[in-house]
């Protein structure tokens, strides 16, 4: 591994818990990792651990197998060849754009410096713009003369803090795109901090869920979707609801009962997994409007994508689901409307399990 993080812990003496606790995770060269995870969780701490920033009380950090934190070394910052994107872009507003992205190469020669800046400024598609000021370009010019500078000085490793925070949504999600292939194009290593799925799954070759400091699961998007390791990268990936299940094998087949009816449709039990009772995680993408359904719910909220609903709703039972329904099946709150599941993989987790740092709530997932 290129960037190796093992057993990371950081406490502050002014809290009783960690801020990071026993983290461990890995990228190789010219990978991209993402850290995700609601406010206070630890993202950003870590991040500035890597970057030399914070001390590191245990573990150790690693960049191409050096090490340069743990509760011995603490190698400074302008030693660790770091580059770093701030979310508020922290460009010099004296300074025209060609001076930002050279503030970081006063060791070479001049016509070498003006040759790297030129070149950087081509590589995010600025180009020919050195003399324009940071008040004269748009939000997301102003990001891209902040990943300039960053990757001017050829860093062995950029960190990047929430750097698409200040831009309107569309534009976010258009850069986390344009900014990956960047990164993929300069051959960089890269670690994101954000808060946003869209970002993170846009950027990401790996994407880190941090809960109260601890890193629940480190895995691509798509595993992280239909494999979560615990009930909190369940409940936080994606839209969907917990509901109450029971497994039972009839047969060679096996039967899932859910407050939506019996689902059949799925393959044989997954190594481990016996019959029981579970809590089934359904997402809104496993609900289906059909109006000849003889399962009924009760429209509770529902808010407007574009192209699509997101309904909650809320069985007779009481029991709640959510579901993308076509914006052209336009229905009021308070309706009643047919639904059914349509699961192609389900994840189960142990009935009321809790969802603890240490692995209890593991899930048992059974692919159809």
């Amino acid at each position: 591994m290129f960037v190796e993080v093992k057993q990371l812990s950081i406490q502050y003496p002014s809290r009783s818990t960690p801020a990071v606790d026993d983290v461990t995770f890995g990228l190789r060269a010219g990978q991209i990792g993402v850290l995700i995870g609601p406010s206070g969780c630890g993202k950003t701490t870590l991040l500035r651990a890597i970057a030399g920033l914070e001390r590191v009380t245990a573990g150790e950090i690693r960049i191409a197998g050096q090490v340069v934190g743990s509760a011995q070394v603490d190698l400074p910052a302008e030693q660790r060849r770091v580059g770093m994107v701030f979310q508020d872009y922290a460009l010099f507003p004296h300074l025209d754009v060609g001076q930002n992205v050279a503030f970081g190469l006063h060791h070479l020669p001049k016509s070498e410096r003006a040759s790297r800046v030129a070149e950087v400024l081509q590589l995010v598609g600025l180009a020919g713009i050195q003399r324009q000021f940071p008040h004269e370009l748009s939000g997301g010019q102003q990001q891209r003369v902040a990943l300039a500078r960053a990757l001017a000085p050829k860093p062995r490793l950029l960190l990047l803090d929430e750097p698409f925070s200040n831009l309107d949504v569309d534009l976010r999600e258009r850069l986390a795109h344009e900014i990956r292939a960047i990164l993929k194009a300069a051959q960089a290593t890269a670690l994101f901090v954000t808060h946003d799925q869209l970002e993170a799954f846009a950027t990401g070759d790996f994407i880190g869920v941090m809960h109260q400091g601890h890193l629940h699961q480190w895995a691509d998007a798509y595993t992280l979707y239909h494999q979560p390791a615990t009930r909190f990268v369940a409940d936080f990936i994606g839209h969907g609801v917990f509901a109450p299940a029971t497994l039972r094998e009839v047969g060679k087949r096996l039967v899932v009962h859910t407050p939506l009816g019996d689902l059949t449709d799925v393959a044989s039990l997954a190594p481990g997994l016996v019959e029981g009772d579970y809590d089934v995680l359904l997402r809104a993408d496993d609900i289906v409007h059909d109006d000849d359904a003889p399962v009924k719910a009760e429209i509770i909220r529902k808010a407007f994508r574009g192209s699509e609903f997101l309904y909650t709703l809320r069985l007779a039972s009481g029991e709640i689901v959510m579901a993308h329904v076509p914006s052209h099946h336009d229905h009021k709150i308070g309706e009643w409307i047919g639904i059914r599941a349509k699961v192609d993989h389900i994840v189960t987790f142990a009935r009321g399990g809790t969802d603890e740092a240490e692995g209890s709530g593991l899930p048992q997932g059974i692919h159809g």
